[in-house]
């Protein structure tokens, strides 16, 4: 334990950020990294508790109050190796996880816990800057060979993990570059494209070959793909997104929230992308339908195309501002949040049901006809909704983006294959059946096949994906060799 008073003794530290009207100009990452003294302050927070409940809130079970300890000490080499140990990309959490391991963390009862991301964010930084993150290139090779589809999160922590056990691994992309959602659905003032590209480069030296432009189902049939491997790991994602089927929807001016963000991406990246596919809100009324993550990377997209004005829907009611601890710690709770891009300008309405999209004549949006809504629970506790009379009304938008989530996996294509060649059983919301548990863990019903990431348990956070990869690399280790070294 660093400082047994530590936590009475000095406040909670954010990291800083750059004033808003000077970020919504470029694209850059704007956070202002504490120093290494204030980080060791934080550090020093950390009581290092009997029972750590940060461990229970952290998907990939970090080891939070040991590299707690260590930074307060500034032994950054050894925190590094601790981070690593259960955290392939911590340099991606530590920027885009939304740090559940806080909400958990003891301190968090009276909403000061331990800056553990900024902590995290910063070992890792440290780490590439210092030169200690290397390649583990295995010392043996097994000869078994392995297809990842998908280089997400899930696909890029699983393909790694596969290739230190001495497997040969390769990384199926149906995009032009390595990342998944990570690359162009994440938009870069969130995730800097080089932290993907550096983590590329020890992949590659430790044996990973990464193959883009290639959508499996459609350019390389699945049946070819399991010819030439000895097993297959499905971490393609849930890409399906959910739709709004209300009069007016074909108008010209509604749009998908991902092909929105992704457009924009490849242009800020470099990657050409001809007018007809780029979608601008500049000078326009943007409606953005969705409170998660998503609509908010939509508003500051937005907000740096320069709109006129931005405003976010949500069908359900707000949440209070502050959680009621005795009922929700140590687990994440329903409140009020504020991201960063929301900061930088929107207006956020709660209880709007979208009821039709209004037209200018020429098929193109004008407007949203939208009703408020209320939520009251019925005689079985079930929360039951119900229009609120006299509430009609409209909101002019000339630009409306669909960001309410991702119901399953696209079929369409590889997984179609894969059902009508082989059996490929589904989950009941149209995932990859896969369970988590026993020596199957991650194992479809097709002999040889296996599925981590958002493909089987769903839309997710980052630190589940590496959590899924990094166990279903050590369930493919032990099927192809018996055995398997690997933490899971």
């Amino acid at each position: 334990m660093g400082k047994p008073t530590g936590f009475m003794e000095f406040a909670r530290a954010e990291l800083g950020l750059q004033p808003a009207a000077d970020r919504i100009v470029h694209y850059s990452e704007f956070t202002l990294p504490l120093s290494d003294s204030e980080l060791s302050i934080q550090g020093a927070r950390c009581m290092d508790c009997g029972i750590p409940y940060c461990h229970q809130g952290c998907p990939v079970n970090n080891i939070i109050p040991d590299w707690n300890d260590l930074i307060y000490r500034q032994d950054w080499e050894t925190a590094i190796e601790i981070l690593h140990s259960t955290n392939n990309f911590p340099e991606f959490t530590g920027r885009i996880c939304p740090a559940p391991c806080e909400a958990s963390c003891t301190l968090n009862i009276d909403d000061n816990p331990v800056a553990i991301k900024a902590i995290e964010r910063a070992i890792i930084d440290h780490a590439w800057e210092q030169g200690w993150v290397k390649p583990q290139v295995p010392a043996h090779r097994t000869g078994k060979k392995i297809a990842v589809v998908g280089s997400g999160p899930s696909g890029l922590a699983c393909a790694q993990q596969l290739a230190r056990a001495g497997h040969s691994v390769a990384i199926y992309e149906k995009e032009d570059r390595i990342g998944g959602l990570l690359r162009y659905g994440i938009p870069d003032f969130k995730l800097s494209k080089t932290l993907i590209d550096r983590r590329m480069s020890q992949m590659r030296t430790e044996g990973v070959e990464f193959h883009t432009n290639c959508h499996i189902g459609v350019d390389i049939s699945i049946a070819d793909l399991r010819d030439e491997y000895d097993a297959l790991v499905l971490c393609g994602g849930s890409e399906k997104p959910r739709d709004l089927d209300v009069p007016g929807r074909s108008f010209d001016g509604i749009h998908f929230a991902m092909d929105f963000l992704r457009a924009n991406s490849k242009r800020v990246q470099g990657v050409y992308v001809p007018d007809e596919d780029f979608i601008s809100a500049e000078g326009k009324h943007v409606v953005v339908i969705g409170g998660g993550d998503t609509g908010s990377d939509c508003i500051g997209t937005s907000n740096r195309h320069g709109a006129k004005s931005v405003t976010q829907i949500e069908i359900l009611d707000k949440p209070p501002v502050k959680e009621d601890k005795g009922l929700t710690w140590p687990n994440w709770p329903n409140k009020l949040r504020t991201s960063t891009s929301q900061e930088e300008g929107c207006e956020r309405v709660w209880n709007v049901l979208t009821k039709a999209f209004v037209g200018d004549g020429e098929a193109r949006i004008k407007a949203l006809q939208y009703v408020l809504v209320r939520w009251e629970k019925d005689a079985d506790g079930r929360w039951q909704m119900s229009e609120v009379p006299g509430s009609e009304t409209e909101i002019q938008a000339d630009l409306v983006l669909l960001a309410m989530g991702f119901v399953h996996p696209v079929h369409e294509g590889m997984i179609e294959e894969l059902q009508d060649t082989s059996g490929l059983s589904l989950d009941a919301r149209g995932n990859v059946q896969a369970s988590t548990e026993g020596q199957a863990a991650y194992a479809t019903n097709v002999e040889g096949v296996f599925a981590a990431g958002d493909m089987r348990r769903g839309q997710s956070l980052v630190v589940w994906a590496i959590r899924e990869g990094r166990q279903c690399a050590c369930t493919v280790d032990e099927w192809l060799m018996g055995r398997s070294d690997l933490p899971r």
